[in-house]
């Protein structure tokens, strides 16, 4: 009789269980380029992938540059659940946000954004190089503290002999 009530009750619990989960809802899956990435060469699409397949018409895709003006050129294109838009030339370097709306049927539409990093590469500067009196000023200084170091080494060394002794007389006393 126990055994019953037993599978009653995960029967119960399971029915529930199952009533309380929604159906599978539309998410994100992947971007290209990767959302938070920073990428050196510009892209010349940005491509949104959902988890379930997506609508022909009424997708839509925007990016914006660093000052917040559009760089995409409008034309979507939808494959099954992938979403792309083509890119402007990106010139300006620097954070760009990619805002979507993509529609399935019968679920509601998903909505968000994400970012990107553009780095191109005529931004990045070269390292100054030393000129031949720093380079004889950081030698001369090296000397001088490695020579303090040392000192302090030793001193840290002579320390620690001494305490030993002094313990060790403490020690014997007792």
């Amino acid at each position: 009789m126990k055994f019953g009530k037993a599978q009653a009750l995960i029967a119960g619990f399971t029915l529930t269980l199952f009533t309380l989960i929604p159906a599978q809802a539309n998410s994100l899956v992947a971007t290209s380029p990767i959302s938070g990435s920073t990428t050196t060469t510009a892209p010349t699409s940005v491509t949104v992938t959902a988890q379930i397949a997506l609508l022909d018409e009424g997708n839509e895709i925007t990016v914006t540059d660093p000052a917040g003006n559009r760089v995409d050129d409008g034309t979507i294109t939808v494959d099954q659940m992938n979403v792309s838009v083509g890119l402007q030339a990106l010139v300006d370097a620097g954070i760009y946000r990619v805002s979507y709306i993509l529609l399935t049927d019968g679920e509601d539409p998903l909505e968000g954004s994400f970012t990107f990093n553009f780095s191109s590469p005529n931004v990045i500067e070269p390292a100054p190089e030393p000129s031949p009196t720093q380079s004889a000023q950081s030698a001369g200084s090296s000397w001088g503290t490695n020579v303090f170091v040392i000192s302090l080494l030793v001193l840290a060394f002579l320390v620690l002999v001494g305490l030993s002794l002094y313990a060790r007389k403490l020690f014997k006393n007792r």
